[in-house]
């Protein structure tokens, strides 16, 4: 039986143009993966020579995958997005998650992930 193919189309939601920034590693790590990578980050317009969205709302098609570096209350202002957008796996890395967060995102409908996604994907932050 093969083996399932990993989500495509990852949204690194605090994405950040500083390479000393996990939401840079991020990008860096899903793109050595092969992984078609979104950017998100409203005040960048791009990373690592991707254009940057303003939110998954921005982005057009869907998306397979979201991985979240943003203190939990500021991914509790952008969670109803993810949700609204679909995107079926969601990840809340160390320093993302919490309580709250997560509880927010069982609400609404989504199954969080609380693990680094870099190592997830079989890297080394």
């Amino acid at each position: 039986m093969p083996l399932p193919v990993p989500p495509r189309r990852v949204a690194v939601i605090g994405a950040s143009a500083d390479r000393r920034k996990f939401g840079n590693k991020a990008v860096r790590a899903f793109l050595r993966q092969g992984y078609d990578v979104v950017p998100i980050n409203p005040h960048e317009t791009s990373v690592e020579g991707l254009k940057a969205y303003r939110s998954v709302l921005d982005v057009p098609g869907p998306i397979d995958m979201a991985t979240v570096y943003l203190p939990p209350e500021v991914g509790l202002s952008v969670i109803g997005e993810v949700a609204r957008k679909g995107i079926a796996e969601l990840w809340l890395n160390p320093g993302a998650e919490s309580p709250a967060l997560v509880a927010a995102a069982r609400a609404l409908g989504l199954s969080p992930i609380e693990a680094c996604s870099i190592v997830g994907i079989g890297e080394t932050p």
